[in-house]
């Protein structure tokens, strides 16, 4: 399989990769693009579910200001985000829990096997974080190398969160690779000046996803898994 890769190289000896969460770890998008679309309704907005997948990676505050600009001409005061957070977080948590994404395990058992470091670099703000991947991927990360929501001030596509990514994991942009599936981390991980595959496990279109800087995109991880090899 060839890949384009839109003219960037992978210069430095790879010692880490970096992985957003919900739609690369996890299946969970569908699942947060029904809370927020149905959340948002609750107080007169209107968010489709595809603009979910758009918006991915920006903060819960930065979404919600996104349409109470919209629908409201002014941002959300804080007691008001406040809420319409509570009330799409408890949507999303009276869902079924969403499962691993096919094909994660696999790509994390080959990039330990080589001694890489795994890092994730998630835009959540789940306190439980940890202990869900923990279950879903016995052994794969730790605590040190995370990044939440409670770690940065600015959201992606700020390249805050994958700066620090690399901050943590005590290596430069030329010794990382991002793993991402939204067009703000895509645009975060670029910014940040890394390596970025893009993972298309959404409904938006690839030329989205390499109009926001994917050296590579493919359509899932299951795709990765088969082809990691032909990253070295």
């Amino acid at each position: 399989m060839n890949f384009e890769l839109n003219n960037f190289e992978l210069t430095g000896r790879l010692r880490a990769v970096l992985f957003d969460m919900d739609g690369v770890l996890f299946d969970s998008m569908p699942n947060h693009a029904y809370a927020w679309s149905h959340a948002m309704t609750d107080f007169g907005l209107k968010m489709e579910p595809e603009e979910v997948y758009m918006n991915e990676g920006r903060t819960g505050k930065g979404t919600i200001n996104i349409l109470s600009q919209r629908f409201w001409g002014r941002d959300a005061t804080d007691e008001e985000v406040q809420q319409i957070y509570d009330a799409k977080s408890a949507l999303f948590d009276s869902l079924p829990e969403a499962q691993p994404m096919p094909g994660a395990m696999e790509v994390l058992k080959k990039i330990r096997a080589r001694g890489l470091m795994r890092v994730i670099v998630t835009g959540s703000a789940t306190h439980a974080l940890l202990d869900r991947v923990n279950a879903a991927f016995p052994g794969i990360f730790s605590p040190e190398l995370m990044v939440t929501a409670f770690d940065v001030k600015h959201g992606k596509p700020n390249p805050e969160p994958y700066l620090m990514g690399l901050q943590k994991a005590g290596i430069g942009p030329e010794e990382a690779i991002v793993v991402e599936n939204a067009p703000l981390g895509i645009q975060a991980a670029r910014a940040a000046g890394i390596f970025t595959i893009a993972v298309n496990t959404g409904p938006l279109k690839d030329e989205v996803l390499r109009e926001a800087g994917a050296n590579v995109v493919l359509p899932s991880m299951l795709h990765l898994a088969a082809h990691w090899q032909e990253f070295f």
